[in-house]
């Protein structure tokens, strides 16, 4: 048999990236390695599970029975730990050598723990009783293990990560505080104004924020932690959750040779720029400077790299993507994107806003020679379809901007009837599903929301574009005749 495709990583990127290739070729041989014991799943949803709205099945992507009926070999709970470029092999931690024609990096990323003292001082030096890195399922569930019969808990890092266990842990019951060094939350999505109104939703929610403070160690008594060290005090907690952000993991890459930034360097084919045989893509890969860090680029990379390995589309390139940020947890609904932190005086800018804080509401919209560069919706997002197509395709906008803001001020706005909503709209920005290609399904037969989710995958990402689905399922429906795509 031939030398196939081998991938590292099973993973939202790696495990797209296997039913990718198995739907155009059913023919080429494919091995995939996860070091997690279970099908792969949905990180992004991992706030419910956490939250107890979701159990761990309900996010699967792939049943195990896939893989054989599929013909995949995977090698799920099994790790890859050496690549040896030379002779073209995977070492895995079971002992096994696996040579590849084509050899894929989807590896992923790690959570950063920050060295502070009381980090190692768990049971052989890992992390302490109590105290949790926020990352993968098995995370979650220690982190529910830990919050059974807790009353308090601390979450370090108030960026996407910190919210959204912060939040899934006051579903649990728990007093939540929220230890952040910056001056407000999610610095690297929101601009100030935004940071104060998403602390003020948290707030009313149960979740208080502790801002511009360090924790200069975890407090910890024989073996368990009860709390954090600051700079100008302390925190008691049962559990602490340490979400302080992600690193690409490229320690094998490094080990292998291939060219590593932060991430590993490819090109617009996802090809390595060191070896040709082998491509990265998702949180572990850099193209053209730019790590991607959410789930939409790293499936757009997992299509592109399936037509380009089964010869589906020869031509497909990666040519960058733009990065939309969503948190859909329990009471928080943010859409943010692009440049949000300008403000009124940049002389190269419009900025268009609206807040509302006492209802939780932050509206803004940057403007650069008539396009949308930025934009943060929290609270209210029914414009976040119209503002994401605008921003992905550098519309010209109209003359009235609070269209921008507010559907049906505008034409371009997204109305509540789907009836007025452009077929180009995109309505899940995770798979890049517009409503032409749901209306589309619909004609080929799928009728209901499930079926349509099936054919089209919108929905399997954050899950936050569900309720637009519904609603043009349903009014696909009541229409006597199918509108054309």
């Amino acid at each position: 048999m031939k030398d196939g495709i081998v991938v590292v990583g099973n993973g939202m990127a790696g495990s797209r990236l296997v039913t990718g290739i198995r739907a155009r070729d059913r023919d080429v041989p494919v091995t995939v390695f996860g070091a997690e014991a279970e099908q792969p799943y949905n990180r992004v949803l991992l706030s419910n599970v956490l939250a107890g709205t979701a159990n761990p099945a309900s996010i699967g992507l792939v049943d195990p029975a896939w893989y054989e009926a599929h013909d995949v070999d995977a090698r799920l709970g099994v790790e890859a730990v050496a690549i040896d470029r030379d002779r073209r092999v995977v070492r895995a931690s079971d002992g096994s050598e696996t040579r590849y024609g084509t050899l894929v990096l989807a590896t992923g990323s790690t959570a950063f723990v920050p060295p502070v003292p009381g980090i190692r001082d768990g049971v052989d030096g890992g992390l302490p009783d109590g105290a949790v890195a926020f990352r993968t399922l098995d995370d979650c569930r220690a982190i529910v293990a830990a919050a059974e019969g807790a009353r308090t808990a601390v979450v370090v890092g108030g960026g996407l990560l910190g919210i959204e266990a912060a939040r899934g842990l006051v579903g649990r019951g728990l007093s939540v505080t929220v230890v952040h060094m910056a001056g407000h939350l999610m610095e690297r999505q929101l601009d100030a104004g935004a940071g104060r109104v998403l602390a003020r939703t948290l707030r009313r929610l149960g979740v208080h924020s502790r801002l511009d403070v360090r924790v200069t160690a975890l407090n910890v008594t024989d073996g368990r932690v009860h709390g954090v060290a600051l700079a100008d005090g302390s925190l008691d907690a049962d559990v602490v959750v340490l979400a302080c952000g992600v690193r690409p993991d490229v320690a094998l890459a490094r080990a292998a040779g291939l060219a590593v930034e932060q991430g590993v360097v490819v090109d617009a084919t996802l090809t390595s720029v060191t070896d040709a045989n082998v491509r990265a893509l998702g949180e572990c890969s850099q193209h053209d400077g730019t790590v991607y860090g959410l789930v939409a680029p790293a499936w757009e990379q997992a299509e592109v790299l399936a037509d380009l390995l089964t010869g589906a589309d020869p031509s497909a390139r990666f040519t960058g993507a733009r990065q939309v940020t969503r948190l859909k947890a329990t009471g928080v609904d943010l859409v943010a994107m692009g440049e949000t932190h300008h403000g009124d005086d940049d002389p190269d800018v419009e900025v268009v806003r609206f807040t509302d804080a006492g209802r939780g509401t932050y509206k803004k919209v940057t403007i650069r020679d008539d396009r949308v560069v930025g934009a943060i919706l929290l609270g209210e997002t029914g414009t976040a379809g119209t503002l994401t197509t605008l921003f992905d395709r550098a519309a010209p906008l109209p003359s009235d901007r609070l269209g921008l803001l507010f559907s049906g001020l505008a034409s371009v706005a997204e109305a509540g009837s789907p009836v007025r909503m452009p077929d180009a709209a995109t309505v899940c920005q995770c798979n890049n599903v517009s409503k032409g290609r749901i209306c589309a399904s619909w004609q080929d037969g799928a009728r209901t929301v499930e079926e349509v989710v099936a054919r089209t995958r919108a929905s399997t990402g954050c899950g936050g574009c569900r309720d637009a689905i519904e609603g043009i399922v349903a009014w696909l429906a009541d229409q006597e005749t199918v509108p054309t795509a």
